[in-house]
């Protein structure tokens, strides 16, 4: 086995977090990309236009690279949460093309910096806001992926689409039977639990 290239190992799974967050717009109506899905509002737009202003801050500002993208949402005086939801005013193609030029803009400080690069987190406490481009690029990561599970999940509650991709389900069988049998197993389980405890 040939040693990688830490910078294609880590855009590799950044990428392919990307993709399955998008992935789960695919097919749906605008009101259920934007529908809030638990209590706390998440919805799969929203996670979208997070995931945007996170790459731009992270691997943009933070190392000295701004976008010039405008990000209102994120203003002094915006509205907590504002980055988690998307006004009629704003279409699905608006935040999908401001996350691919996110994604663009993201590659491009990873291309151009080496790992050890110290950049400086605006938002984080001065004394506190250094952080190398490796650290930022593994929390970027760590937060897309985060959401692409949530947004596994709400996706799946719409309408029971599940997986990474079209072509990767990573899933050991589609067969409803299986899965609702599956279920009432688990149901079972965590009744006998309960009454057990």
């Amino acid at each position: 086995m040939s040693a990688s290239d830490p910078k294609d190992d880590l855009h590799f799974y950044l990428q392919s977090a990307r993709d399955a967050l998008l992935w789960k717009l695919e097919g749906l109506s605008e009101y259920d990309i934007r529908r809030p899905l638990t209590p706390t509002g998440t919805n799969l737009l929203g996670l979208v236009k997070h995931a945007a202003s996170v790459e731009l801050g992270y691997l943009g500002d933070t190392f000295g690279r701004p976008s010039g993208e405008p990000l209102p949402w994120l203003d002094d005086g915006a509205e907590p949460n504002a980055d988690m939801w998307v006004p009629a005013d704003e279409s699905r193609k608006q935040i999908v093309e401001l996350y691919r030029r996110a994604w663009a803009h993201a590659d491009a400080t990873i291309d151009a910096l080496p790992l050890e690069t110290v950049g400086r987190v605006p938002w984080w406490p001065t004394g506190r806001d250094e952080v190398t481009l490796h650290h930022a690029v593994v929390r970027v990561i760590s937060d897309t992926h985060r959401h692409a599970g949530h947004a596994d999940i709400l996706r799946e509650l719409m309408d029971g689409a599940v997986g990474m991709n079209e072509g990767n389900t990573s899933m050991p069988t589609d067969d409803s039977a299986w899965w609702a049998d599956y279920r009432d197993r688990l149901e079972r389980a965590a009744r006998d639990a309960d009454s057990a405890g």
